[in-house]
């Protein structure tokens, strides 16, 4: 996966297929980029038996993940995404897999394909059926010598499966909603209990729309980015157009 994704989903909506509770009324966003505020949901206080609370909750994390050990964040790269293949035996992200482990709620994430020497074509990715999808993630607390806190995340990635694996190697972790309470449940599973979960899915899970390079410009914040829009047939090498920058940063990792 690259470095942005969409969240079009309701209170209503969320409440109901992340088993969560006082969520707050959120707006529609159709460009996230790094840095800035994601949901995340986490497990709760275990549910008393016969009891219909529920079970999970939403917190907000800066999207650029900060190991705990990390002494000044702002010379780390940023950690956007994480190889699940790796996760569990990385010092930055290994206490996370072990004992933080969310979801991310989302509408699809955006990809580009390098064309060559061309210019990055980008797609927006979403799932063939459903409006929703659950990313697998990692939240990580790092305090500062003054104590200040910061919630921050980061998305686990897997290969690419289908049409995807022709615009990038690499996707986002999609969890499964029966897997969802397996997933987050930190003290019943280790790493090692859920590692089935962290792979590719099904080559037709989700479809790639071309669209504009409006996205490329975070500050382009409207659904008109999600428009198809077909990628013109030229017989000369355009100018190379740069994907944002964040966009490559999992190969890093």
């Amino acid at each position: 996966m690259c470095g942005r994704f969409a969240l079009e989903m309701t209170v209503e909506d969320m409440t109901a297929l992340f088993d969560v509770v006082d969520v707050e009324p959120f707006p529609a966003r159709y460009n996230i980029p790094p840095t800035e505020p994601i949901m995340m949901v986490i497990r709760g206080h275990p549910r008393p038996p016969g009891s219909n609370q529920p079970a999970n909750r939403v917190v907000l994390v800066r999207w650029g993940f900060v190991p705990g050990w990390a002494k000044d964040p702002g010379r780390m790269p940023l950690l956007i995404n994480a190889r699940s293949e790796t996760a569990a035996e990385k010092s930055t992200f290994k206490a996370a897999m072990r004992h933080r482990r969310t979801l991310v709620p989302a509408s699809g994430f955006y990809e580009w394909r390098r064309e060559g020497s061309g210019k990055a074509q980008a797609y927006w990715v979403r799932p063939r059926e459903g409006r929703f999808v659950a990313f697998a993630g990692l939240m990580e607390t790092w305090s500062d010598a003054n104590g200040s806190e910061i919630d921050t995340g980061a998305i686990l990635t897997t290969s690419a499966a289908g049409e995807l694996a022709a615009i990038h190697e690499r996707a986002p972790v999609v969890i499964q909603p029966r897997d969802f309470s397996r997933w987050l449940d930190c003290r019943g599973n280790e790493p090692r209990d859920v590692a089935d979960l962290m792979r590719p899915v099904t080559p037709d899970f989700f479809e790639a729309i071309p669209v504009s390079d409006k996205v490329n410009k975070a500050a382009n914040r409207g659904p008109e980015i999600q428009a198809r829009v077909e990628p013109p047939v030229t017989k000369t090498q355009p100018k190379q157009q740069e994907a944002p920058e964040e966009a490559c940063q999992m190969r890093l990792l």
